[in-house]
């Protein structure tokens, strides 16, 4: 399937079905390939003159059979055929490829998937330059990573028993503030309408101002 022959726009993925069905079982009609092969009637007309143009297959009466040398890609012209039914035996997969105008299809296919994920690489790299930087401290001879906390993760020392948040520079209870389940602020006043932001700027400025405090 991963041949260049079997691309689109070349013999088609259906072709390898039908070849593969007609090698488990030669000489079947299009009635039984219908259903051995579970390609649709007119794909299948369709890729059986496909074939047959490289003398691939060959019909004698309602039947269809692979050549000697099918598998292989080689088409031959069969004894009792006209020989202006079939334009060029196939020569082998690399030469229906070519003939098609196929050929490298898999290896530009392969490169364009590569650039791809590369470039996608590169997004991430990019996007992982504005992440907060994790602290590694080593623990039992183990390079542990502690990532940074967010700025709406409360550091202990914040928190109050009943589950206020204090202010780290006077050291009282935040009145607007309280502190969830997860550990996370919570802002209880409507009045307050910063954004993400602007409460993640002021989450930094009252961190730098109560650890220099500390």
């Amino acid at each position: 399937m991963g041949h260049d022959a079997f691309a689109h726009r070349g013999l088609g993925s259906a072709a390898l079905v039908i070849i593969g069905a007609l090698h488990a079982r030669p000489a079947q009609t299009v009635a039984e390939l219908v259903g051995s092969s579970s390609v649709s009637r007119a794909t299948l007309y369709r890729t059986l003159r496909r074939l047959a143009d490289h003398g691939l297959v060959h019909h004698s009466g309602e039947t269809w059979t692979l050549a000697p040398r099918a598998l292989e890609g080689f088409g031959d012209h069969p004894p009792e055929a006209v020989v202006e039914e079939i334009a060029e035996p196939a020569r082998g997969w690399d030469a229906v490829a070519t003939r098609h105008g196929t050929a490298g299809v898999a290896s530009r296919r392969k490169a364009v998937h590569a650039a791809e994920r590369a470039a996608y690489q590169r997004v991430l790299e990019r996007l992982s330059e504005h992440r907060s930087k994790a602290v590694v401290i080593v623990r039992d001879g183990r390079q542990v990573v502690v990532p940074a906390p967010r700025p709406d993760e409360v550091p202990t020392a914040w928190h109050a028993p009943d589950g206020c948040v204090l202010d780290p520079v006077t050291g009282r209870a935040a009145p607007d503030w309280r502190i969830a389940t997860d550990g996370r602020l919570i802002l209880i006043t409507p009045a307050d309408q910063r954004s993400y932001n602007e409460l993640a700027a002021a989450h930094a400025e009252a961190r730098s101002e109560w650890e220099s405090a500390a």
